[in-house]
C-alpha cells in the first residue's frame, strides 16, 4: 500500500472517532450545563477543542454559542464541522481502497452537519435532537467499515487511527474531569459529575453491571483505565494498537515495526505497572500525561516510517 494511501485512510478514521467522542461530549456537558450542577463550565472543554482557547471564546454567555463555536464554526479548525470536512477529504482521495458504502455514509455525514435543518437546531433550541442525529451517523459509519471493509493492510491502518484517537479521548474526557476537580479525590465528589463522565464513554451501563453500587472515585478511573472489556478504557485501546501494528508487521521494514511494537510495548506496560494512589500527590496526572506523549511518540514513528513524513 502507498504511504500516502495509508496515511489518508489513518487520518480518516482517526478524525471520525475524534467528532464522535467530542458529540458524545458535548451532548452530557450540554445536558449538565442543563440540569444545574453546581458551578458548571464550559471552559475545561473549550481549552481542549477551540483552536483560539482563553480569547474571545470565554465571553460565550449561553451554553448554545458554545456549541455552534465547537460543532459548526470554520474559524475554529478544531470543530466537529471542520473534523468531518478532513476525513471526507481523505476518504475522496483513497475511494479506491474503500467500499462505495463507506464513502456514501462519510459524504451523508458531511452535507448532515452542513445541512441547514442541523445548524438551525443547534443554534435555535434543539441541540439534543441535532447531536442525536449526528451521533447516530457516526455510529453507522463505524458499523458500515465493520461489515464491509476486507481485512487487509486498509482495515489495519483505519483501525489504528480509530484506536489510538479512542484512547486520546478517553485520557483527555478524564483529564478534562479530573482538571475540574483540581485532581483532588480525597474530598467527597458529587455523583453527577462521575456519572456524566462515564455518559461521554458510554461506560455507565457497565459501571453498573460490574460494581451494582453507588459511583465511586476509584472505581470509575480504574474502569476507564484498566478494564479489558471496555471499548473506551485506555487498556482496550492500547491492546488493539498492538494488535493492528501486529498485522501489519509481514509488509514492514523491519527497523520501523520494532521502533513501534517498542513504544506500543512500553505504553501497555507503563500503564499496568505503574503504581497510582489517586487520592494522593500527582501519580494520576502523570500516569495520563505519559499516555498523551506515548501516542504522540507512536503516531510520530507512523508518520516516519509509514507515511513518509518527517
Amino acid at each position: 500500500m502507498l504511504s500516502r494511501v495509508a496515511d489518508s485512510m489513518f487520518w480518516m478514521a482517526r478524525y471520525i472517532e475524534r467528532t464522535n467522542g467530542m458529540m458524545r461530549l458535548l451532548r452530557t456537558s450540554y445536558i449538565s450545563s442543563q440540569d444545574e450542577v453546581k458551578d458548571f463550565s464550559w471552559r475545561p472543554i473549550l481549552n481542549h477543542y477551540s483552536d483560539h482557547p482563553g480569547t474571545k471564546v470565554f465571553e460565550y454567555t449561553s451554553s448554545t454559542e458554545v456549541l455552534d463555536h465547537l460543532l459548526l464554526d470554520k474559524e475554529n479548525t478544531a470543530s466537529v464541522l471542520n473534523n468531518i470536512t478532513r476525513a471526507r477529504e481523505n476518504a475522496r482521495a483513497v475511494q479506491d481502497h474503500i467500499t462505495k458504502e463507506v464513502w456514501q455514509c462519510l459524504n451523508e455525514f458531511y452535507h448532515l452537519i452542513r445541512n441547514e435543518s442541523t445548524q438551525y437546531q443547534v443554534r435555535h433550541g434543539d441541540t439534543l435532537s441535532a447531536l442525536d442525529t449526528l451521533i447516530t451517523q457516526g455510529w453507522l459509519y463505524h458499523g458500515i467499515v465493520d461489515i464491509t471493509m476486507a481485512r487487509g493492510d486498509g482495515f489495519a491502518f483505519l483501525s489504528l487511527g480509530k484506536f489510538i484517537e479512542r484512547v486520546n479521548i478517553s485520557t483527555n474526557s478524564l483529564m478534562i474531569k479530573l482538571a475540574e476537580l483540581n485532581y483532588k479525590l480525597d474530598q467527597r465528589i458529587e455523583i453527577p459529575a462521575l456519572r456524566y463522565l462515564l455518559y461521554s464513554l458510554s461506560g455507565y451501563e457497565l459501571y453498573l453491571k460490574t460494581h451494582r453500587e453507588n459511583l465511586k472515585a476509584d472505581l470509575v478511573i480504574q474502569l476507564i483505565l484498566y478494564n479489558p472489556n471496555f471499548p473506551h478504557s485506555i487498556s482496550y485501546g492500547l491492546t488493539r494498537i498492538s494488535r493492528y501494528l501486529q498485522k501489519l508487521q509481514p509488509e514492514s521494514l523491519p527497523e520501523g515495526y520494532q521502533q513501534l511494537d517498542f513504544l506500543t510495548g512500553k505504553l501497555i506496560n507503563q500503564l499496568k505497572y505503574t503504581s497510582i494512589d489517586i487520592y494522593k500527590g500527582n501519580s494520576l496526572q502523570l500516569l495520563l500525561e505519559e499516555i498523551r506523549k506515548g501516542l504522540y511518540d507512536i503516531t510520530a514513528a507512523l508518520n516516519q516510517n509509514y507515511f513518509g513524513n518527517s
